[in-house]
């Protein structure tokens, strides 16, 4: 590959990540949930396997019996995928105890919903 075509290339690569940039703070709030629960199940794992729906309503705690540790990992999963201007931690300091524990999955897509409108 010469020079050129690298140039190229890395410069297709750029437009890809751009693209995939403002699709992302282009979305819905529907498919900004869509796009959470696939993120997390990379955490849980097969939802089928586990007879899980995860729906805006799914609780992190009682029904994925996810612990704290784990919406630590999702945080830097959430990140990785939105930016790190998508920051659960922060959102999560703000909660008391009872409301982290009672968190749904819908609560942290209107969050990053909240935080892509910001951007766009």
């Amino acid at each position: 590959m010469t020079i050129e075509q690298q140039s190229m290339t890395i410069e297709q690569q750029s437009m890809t990540i751009e693209q995939q940039s403002m699709t992302i703070e282009q979305q819905s709030p529907a498919s900004v949930f869509g796009t959470v629960a696939e993120l997390l199940k990379e955490l849980v794992g097969d939802t089928d396997v586990l007879g899980i729906e995860i729906t805006p309503q799914t609780t992190f705690h009682e029904d994925l019996g996810l612990e704290s540790i784990d919406l630590v990992t999702f945080a830097s999963i959430l990140a990785e995928f939105f930016g790190e201007d998508v920051n659960l931690a922060e959102f999560l300091a703000e909660k008391d105890l009872d409301d982290v524990i009672g968190l749904r999955v819908g609560d942290i897509a209107d969050y990053v919903a909240a935080r892509l409108g910001e951007r766009g």
